[in-house]
């Protein structure tokens, strides 16, 4: 209970921008009036506003009609318990920790567009995995971005973690190769691929990505084991457009284990959309498995559903 309530707070501060034009916004619109029709309206309004997305919206002004209907519900008041009670049934009780390797290295490839806080975003995961005291080597294999495998090489120095590096405009998949030989060798419990931005759209860079992961998969059993996509939250509706292609794009269609494994949801605190969360999930079925809420490598969370639904309705303090 206590690490509920220390994530939901850590959450409320990521949330704000969500919460003041989201969750204050709906509480505001509610107060003292009968939840009739054009209430009822207005709220689809607010949810689509902070980017619940289309399909979720629908399916929870649906059931919150037919509560109505019914007299369920009756209150302005009653919308806010509804809202926060069906979006905690959203996420089924599915694993949202990292796969972990059966034996050996655990390999964890990422991806995204540029822009979307990749390399920031891997720094995380890094000093998410060395708090918990696990052994970790990089990858530096976007070999094509000017000044990106310094960039990591930086966030590496003050993290404590090593980088597998090759030269500028090389193949980012012998980087891989020689990387999880080097994390092989050296039984580290995790090497993280960092690999270059990439829109889901260029096919070369597609095939590319592909070619890193047979790589990893020959040199390591069972890797890359967990394939994260990293997200900008501020992108609102572009970054579910994103999740869903890259998920395509890496073969989701093809059967279990392939496509995307979870998703870094990226700059949750620079956005008040943070109702994408939501919609990411119900596209894709995805999970959302960490969150950044700040700027520092230690602004990093595992994504716990009900902490978030808890922080996202949390009367301000």
């Amino acid at each position: 209970m206590a690490l509920l309530r220390s994530l939901v707070s850590t959450l409320k501060k990521g949330l704000q921008k969500t919460q003041a034009v989201l969750t204050m916004d709906l509480r505001d619109l509610v107060r003292g009036r009968v939840l009739d029709d054009a209430l009822i309206d207005e709220i689809r309004a607010r949810l689509l506003k902070g980017d619940v997305g289309p399909k979720t919206t629908d399916r929870l002004i649906e059931g919150l009609r037919r509560d109505v209907k019914e007299r369920k519900l009756t209150r302005g008041e009653d919308a806010i318990e509804y809202l926060k009670r069906e979006l905690s049934r959203q996420w089924p009780a599915e694993e949202r920790g990292l796969r972990r390797a059966a034996s050996g290295p655990t390999v964890v490839l990422v991806t995204g567009v540029n822009g979307a806080g990749k390399t920031t975003s891997v720094a995380k995961l890094c000093a998410l995995l060395r708090s918990q005291g696990h052994s970790v080597l990089l990858a530096a294999c976007d070999t094509f971005r000017a000044g990106a495998v310094r960039q990591l090489e930086i966030w590496a120095e003050r993290l404590g973690v090593s980088v597998v590096k090759g030269q500028q405009g090389g193949d980012p998949a012998a980087v891989a190769f020689d990387a999880a030989a080097a994390a092989a060798a050296r039984g580290v419990d995790f090497l993280v691929v960092d690999t270059a931005g990439r829109l889901q759209t260029q096919d070369p860079l597609m095939r590319q990505l592909a070619k890193i992961r047979g790589v990893l998969a020959r040199r390591i059993p069972g890797a890359p084991h967990e394939t994260l996509l990293v997200l900008d939250a501020t992108a609102g509706q572009n970054a579910l457009r994103q999740a869903e292609e890259f998920n395509k794009a890496l073969g989701a269609e093809s059967g279990p284990g392939a496509g995307l494994s979870g998703i870094f949801l990226a700059k949750l605190d620079g956005t008040a959309k943070g109702g994408i969360v939501v919609a990411i999930h119900e596209a894709t079925r995805v999970p959302v498995k960490f969150i950044g809420t700040g700027e520092t490598p230690e602004d990093v969370e595992p994504f716990d559903p009900a902490a978030f639904v808890e922080a996202l309705f949390a009367e301000p303090a």
